[in-house]
């Protein structure tokens, strides 16, 4: 099964029961059939949760299942030992709630613990790739507390479609074969990744069968447990810590067995008759409801200016939004993260002045950036028959994470202390236990208090604006869902620098230029959505 058409993206309404691989269809019939529920995302595991589905399990249960899944097929992007993300949950009563269950950096951890060199970057990259690089592995603790707070199935069953794909291998596309050829020289200075990618020191490539049967070896005995608590407090966290002791890695068996994801009340905006709801930080989601508060300072609904003023205070909202996370978002346990005075109407009224200048003089507002590269990740959304919504983004960072496997193991790591700021003085900088800023937003919108619409995103720090440009058509222009994923986005983080994808008038680009922006081509995240009717509950997904 494929959630994916082409630009529009544009997947259509799901009027009759589901099965195993079928992504919907409209009814013919005069009555109205039952609504069974829908996962979109990554496409092994979106089948896999319309399986669950299928079998009556609920939302949580599909998205699980589809987690597992594809944290062993979607290998460069996300994996068993990712180093984590945000679960969002709709209850068909309204109540709404996340589960972060980002990584934490090891207790041996320090602020000052990545040297810099004589050009000021991180010696040998070593905060990105190698054994230092991984924090603790946050993805099955928190797939295992969704599933204990909310979900309807066994762990043991869930896990079977993954169990089967790392058995019996899958096969190796084009995207996944250039994949591990560019990542081939990291891998073989690594020995557990050396016998999962490289056969006689050559990159496995496409056409070829992927397996890896130490993780299907693993997964199996978590499933005879019945639970993932082996894997932080057992064997399995004696294996992980000693291969990290082994290589030079920090994370100890007491760091394992001191992971907790945690349940989180979401962050709130109320907009256009709708409430926007996503994970407080470590997620990014602050930003972009900030950027969208902005736009609600703006007086959105009413906004008569032309085409290009329009772009312009799009732009400024989230270059708004990007310096101000820069400079004083990270860990809310370490340090004092003003989230209530960055989404108070106070200051999306002060920031809406800043923006209206902008436009009157011609001149962009200040800025800062750091520009540090984005990476891969997985989205999956879940919607189910009883109204319950999910929506789960999570990550193994850049392409493969750390680029290092467990041994024995076959866990390919995360590289979650790369998404520390490494500069000591840094809200965001390491520490014992902190889990560092990302830019993961899965993101739940509720109508009169009835879940309508789950939404997340793929493609490192263009997650939060491309969800902001999204919901900016979408809820802000009152376009289609289909014309709101169709629609042109842009990019920015802070600074001068903009992307806009191919779309954008010719016209619009030329005048930006003329006011100093520095303009290039270039893509936005991969948004995967899921839409219900609150009257019929008919769904509709989109994907672009």
């Amino acid at each position: 099964m494929t959630d994916t058409l082409d630009r529009r993206g544009f997947l259509g309404f799901v009027g009759a029961g589901l099965a195993a691989g079928f992504s919907g269809t409209r009814s013919t019939s005069s009555d109205p059939p039952e609504v069974l529920g829908l996962v979109t995302g990554q496409p092994e595991g979106a089948e896999a949760g319309n399986a669950v589905l299928s079998s009556g399990g609920n939302a949580v249960d599909a998205i699980v299942s589809a987690a597992l899944v594809a944290g062993v097929v979607a290998v460069p992007a996300t994996g068993i030992g990712g180093y984590g993300g945000h679960m969002v949950v709709a209850l068909p009563n309204g109540r709404v709630t996340a589960i972060d269950f980002n990584s934490t950096a090891p207790a041996a951890a320090t602020a000052d613990m990545f040297p810099f060199d004589e050009k000021g970057a991180v010696k040998g990259r070593v905060n990105h790739h190698g054994w230092q690089a991984a924090g603790v592995p946050g993805v099955l603790a928190g797939l295992q507390l969704g599933l204990d707070k909310f979900g309807t199935k066994k762990f043991a069953e869930l896990v079977k479609p993954a169990i089967r794909f790392a058995r019996d291998g899958f096969i190796i596309r084009k995207g996944l074969a250039t994949s591990i050829k560019n990542a081939s020289q990291q891998f073989s200075m690594d020995e557990g990744s050396t016998k999962l990618f490289l056969r006689k020191g050559v990159p496995l490539g496409e056409g070829q069968t992927f397996y890896n049967t130490d993780l299907a070896d693993m997964l199996s005995t978590l499933a005879d447990l019945g639970r993932v608590d082996d894997f932080y407090q057992g064997k399995i966290a004696a294996k992980i810590a000693a291969c990290f002791r082994k290589n030079g890695g920090l994370v100890t068996e007491k760091d394992l067995a001191a992971f907790r994801p945690v349940e989180l009340a979401p962050l709130a905006l109320d907009w256009q008759g709708h409430t926007l709801l996503t994970p407080p930080p470590t997620s990014g989601g602050l930003t972009m409801l900030q950027a969208i508060g902005i736009l609600k300072a703006l007086g959105w609904a009413d906004w008569k200016r032309p085409d290009f003023e329009t772009t312009r205070a799009r732009v400024e909202a989230l270059r708004i939004a990007w310096t101000d996370r820069l400079q004083y978002l990270g860990d809310t346990t370490f340090g004092n993260v003003p989230i209530d005075r960055l989404l108070s109407a106070k200051y999306a009224d002060e920031c809406a002045e800043r923006v209206r200048a902008a436009l009157k003089s011609g001149k962009p507002v200040d800025g800062m950036s750091d520009r540090r590269p984005a990476g891969g990740t997985i989205h999956l959304c879940a919607a189910d028959k009883t109204g319950m919504m999910v929506a789960l983004t999570f990550t193994h960072g850049e392409a493969f994470g750390a680029q290092v496997t467990v041994d024995g193991l076959g866990l390919i790591l995360g590289h979650g202390m790369s998404r520390f700021n490494p500069h000591p003085k840094h809200p965001n900088s390491p520490g014992p236990g902190k889990r560092p800023l990302h830019n993961m937003c899965p993101t739940m919108v509720l109508k009169e208090g009835t879940p309508v619409l789950a939404i997340g995103a793929v493609g490192g720090r263009r997650i939060p604006n491309t969800l902001f440009d999204v919901l900016a058509y979408y809820l802000g222009e009152k376009k289609s869902l289909r014309d709101a994923v169709s629609a042109p986005r842009m990019h920015t983080e802070g600074d001068l620098t903009i992307s806009l994808e191919p779309a954008w008038p010719e016209a619009t680009v030329f005048s930006l230029r003329k006011l100093g922006y520095q303009t290039r081509t270039g893509g936005a995240a991969v948004l995967n959505a899921i839409a219900r009717d609150p009257h019929s509950g008919a769904l509709q997904s989109a994907s672009r």
